[in-house]
């Protein structure tokens, strides 16, 4: 699984971890309805999670697609404003769990946040 992170942002830490942690529940609890092998062979090795950065919004949101094109697990965490960010900012993209060679292919070029 990775968790892409909008750096234009520029979110706390905390906030970071608590968009990170949205996108992560929300994409295990998706694998548990529609793919459930793929969710039990993640769990197993360790549930592997990796926070990534990318520019922008649209940037983002075509990974999004480019994602979903590859029948990945997708989710897009949408904040609701309580805090730092407007109601609505779309923070992180969480991609998987799934196949670890079709995340990677997507995402190679992205740098840890």
């Amino acid at each position: 699984m990775v968790l892409i992170a909008r750096k234009d942002l520029k979110l706390s830490a905390g906030k970071l971890a608590v968009q990170c942690s949205h996108a992560a529940t929300s994409c295990a609890l998706a694998a548990s309805k529609s793919e459930k092998r793929i969710l039990e062979r993640w769990k197993n090795d360790g549930a592997r999670k990796i926070c990534l950065q990318i520019e922008d919004l649209s940037s983002l949101q075509k990974l999004a697609g480019q994602a979903q094109s590859a029948n990945l697990i997708t989710h897009l965490v949408k904040d609701a404003g309580h805090t730092e960010i407007p109601s609505g900012t779309i923070t992180v993209l969480g991609i998987g769990p799934g196949p670890r060679r079709s995340i990677d292919a997507l995402v190679q070029d992205l740098k840890p946040y």
